[in-house]
């Protein structure tokens, strides 16, 4: 750990100490204001998905859309026919064997509809084993479960006491919103990650199970006690990007929001420099 300290101090000297004049209340604002604005955040009453952020959300996005286009086509045809039985039998005294046995719309109701999940398997798999590809990440962030609150460790960095640098992640009360905030997704504590980097999340729950979700980055990683799950990212742009504890955990399940914030790499190294006790 002293190696990976020392690497961290030297990257951050070549990045941050080029301006020796400027305070760390200063580098706070820049890293992370308090006016800020706050993308990608859920709506009112909202019927479609929150603005993607990462590759593996734009590919379930997509995948989403591929098959709404065969269900489209699947009501429409259902539809026509019910009418047709409707408007052309109902009245209708004539009768042959016909409409009660035929082999060849027994076949199209039949491998039509294999058909259309062959096309539909091929791209979900696809895209399945893509998102739990494991890939080797530039950073390593752990996230723990409790009733109520989250807690996250950077394992690749240490303090100046040879610790972890790690914190808790509480939601902020609606009566110490500041305005313009979110209601029951504010939070104390964001989770700072730079852009343009792999990064991995590894969720765990200490008491009972709980489950880390971030709509926008395309999360859903269950955290069990005493086993670790995983979950990779790769984020394209700055943003803010909040998502919740997605199983019911207890009274206050609702009160484990997610607050995610993706800055500049330089960014990063000043909240980093902060954390580890520069």
């Amino acid at each position: 750990m002293n190696k990976t300290l020392k690497r961290t101090h030297s990257i951050i000297q070549d990045k941050i100490f080029m301006e020796d004049s400027v305070e760390l209340s200063d580098r706070n604002k820049q890293y992370y204001p308090s006016s800020d604005i706050d993308l990608d955040t859920p709506e009112p009453w909202g019927l479609f998905f929150q603005d993607t952020a990462t590759p593996q959300m734009e590919g379930l996005e997509e995948l989403h859309n591929n098959i709404m286009f065969y269900l489209a086509i699947i009501l429409f045809a259902v539809t026509w026919i019910l009418i047709s039985i409707v408007l052309n039998y109902t009245k209708s005294k004539i009768s042959n064997k016909y409409i009660n046995h035929g082999t060849l719309v027994e076949l199209i109701w039949t491998i039509t509809p294999a058909l259309i999940l062959i096309l539909i398997a091929f791209p979900s798999f696809k895209l399945l084993y893509l998102m739990d590809e494991v890939i080797d990440p530039s950073l390593v962030i752990y996230g723990e479960g409790h009733q109520w609150y989250w807690s996250y460790q950077y394992p690749d960095f240490t303090n100046n006491d040879e610790e972890y640098v790690e914190y808790d992640s509480y939601i902020i009360p609606e009566s110490d919103l500041e305005k313009g905030k979110l209601r029951m997704l504010e939070v104390d504590n964001r989770v700072i990650i730079p852009e343009l980097t792999h990064t991995r999340f590894v969720v765990a729950g200490a008491d009972v199970i709980h489950s880390y979700a971030c709509p926008s980055l395309g999360i859903k990683c269950d955290a069990y006690p005493g086993r670790l799950n995983q979950s990779s990212v790769y984020l394209n742009r700055e943003g803010t990007y909040f998502g919740q504890c997605s199983e019911i955990c207890g009274i206050l399940h609702s009160s484990m929001p997610i607050s995610i914030q993706s800055v500049k790499l330089g960014k990063f190294l000043f909240w980093l420099y902060d954390q580890i006790g520069g």
